[in-house]
């Protein structure tokens, strides 16, 4: 029964925020409370995880939003964008946006969180596109795709490393299989993104200022250095927390780098320099109704349903859904098949690819010597394979789902029609990736 009302509860959100233009927060936050009523969750437990799942989702990505369209707002209005879009389209080309937007997101997203990545990128796509006069749709999806690639399949990422750890499996083995199995997902992702999402109409907007673009007169626009520096120096940071906090005690310089690579730190030292970008910074950018208040007025909505987008998986996380569904699929042998059906069936159940990555590989565990699933090589390639399974399907009870939604300005049909589909391709393009490679080595 939970299956089915899950399979309703996303009809229901589909309907409400297509056909009937109601506010995905109010969809969001209404199917949630249904569903947990219908699941027979106690309501004092249904209750407290809507203020969990809300609190929890804008505590961990909530600031990192309004910091990233604050960064976004200024490169925008500053013409830092169209610098970086101009020298960047002169090394690519104007056709091969997606790509370069792909492999941005498949490197940024390896030390850094999709959410965060996101919100570095998503100035430079809008700009590139803008550019070069071409829809916003496949340069959106191809960087959300880069970066769900290889935050699902490649360590450092916490979710792959904590599956390897409980399978007992060779990180590095796990590195060697993920890394080509990965790269052919991104392409397939890539091509998708390209040929079919491309597409679709999408235009992109301004950040912190919708419906007018700034252009700042000749001559003020900053210099290209200038203009990168609020992009990459928050990537570095947060790469150099991720390359040395390791088995480190963590003193001296060591606390510093830790510090400074959080990502709430590492986009406000972003917006920082972001301030530098305007030729002459006055209080009035700064203010309620300048650039830095018009930003914060758009990040609203934004935060709005990505925490209800939190609320959605929590209360389908509480509901036990993840239990019922583990429990029904571990009963078939499937063998390498397995791990990639119950990490897919528990991400698309709950919306988290690290909950699905760790929950499916404990149920995964006591399961592995019938599968015979035991060599170090099995035992990597299943690692993987979870982390393919953990891609699929993004919905609407994945906060991802909504930060590239809104930030891209889609609507929630286009959204599952290319995002959501986009992550089951690349997913099950990696699972076929694992199974080929199973034939030839395992």
């Amino acid at each position: 029964m939970e299956l089915l009302y899950l399979l309703l509860a996303v009809i229901v959100i589909i309907l409400l925020t297509t056909r009937l233009r109601l506010h995905p927060f109010l969809a969001l936050l209404g199917v949630s409370l249904g569903y947990g009523i219908l699941a027979g969750m106690p309501l004092p437990e249904l209750i407290e995880a809507v203020n969990t799942g809300f609190g929890g989702t804008l505590g961990k990505i909530g600031l990192i939003i309004v910091l990233g369209i604050i960064i976004g707002a200024f490169l925008e209005q500053s013409g830092g964008a169209r610098v970086l879009a101009a020298r960047v389209l002169g090394w690519i080309g104007g056709k091969r946006i997606p790509l370069a937007m792909g492999v941005l997101g498949y490197v940024v997203s390896i030390p850094v969180f999709c959410d965060s990545g996101y919100m570095l990128l998503d100035p430079l796509a809008k700009s590139l596109t803008r550019k070069a006069g071409i829809s916003l749709a496949g340069a959106a999806v191809a960087l959300g795709l880069g970066l769900m690639v290889s935050h699902t399949l490649v360590p450092p990422t916490p979710g792959p490393i904590a599956a390897a750890g409980i399978l007992e499996a060779d990180l590095g083995l796990v590195i060697l299989y993920a890394l080509p199995i990965s790269l052919l997902a991104l392409a397939a992702g890539v091509i998708f993104a390209s040929r079919y999402a491309q597409r679709t109409p999408l235009e992109a907007k301004a950040s912190g200022e919708p419906a007018v673009q700034a252009t700042p007169e000749a001559g003020e626009e900053p210099g290209f250095i200038k203009a990168v520096l609020p992009i990459v120096i928050p990537i570095l940071l947060i790469v150099l927390k991720s390359v040395l906090i390791r088995n480190t005690e963590v003193t001296g310089i060591y606390a510093l780098i830790d510090f400074l690579g959080e990502p709430v730190i590492a986009l406000m030292i972003g917006m920082l320099l972001s301030f530098l970008l305007p030729r002459r910074l006055n209080r009035e950018m700064l203010s309620s109704s300048g650039w830095v208040g018009k930003a914060i007025m758009s990040a609203a909505s934004i935060l709005l349903i990505t925490g209800a987008g939190g609320v959605f998986g929590t209360v389908l996380q509480r509901s036990g859904i993840a239990d019922a569904l583990g429990g029904m699929l571990a009963q078939y042998e499937m063998g390498i098949w397995l791990p990639f059906v119950l990490a897919a069936a528990l991400k698309t159940a709950q919306g988290s690819s690290t909950v699905a990555l760790i929950t499916a590989a404990s149920i995964l565990l006591p399961l592995m010597p019938t599968l015979g699933l035991e060599s170090e090589t099995q035992k990597a390639l299943a690692v993987v394979a979870l982390g393919a399974g953990s891609a699929v399907f993004s919905h609407a009870n994945d906060s991802f789902f909504w930060v590239v939604t809104q930030m891209s300005g889609m609507d929630v049909r286009t959204g599952y029609r290319l995002f959501g589909l986009g992550t089951f391709l690349i997913g099950t393009t990696a699972a076929l990736g694992v199974w080929a490679c199973a034939l030839i080595f395992a």
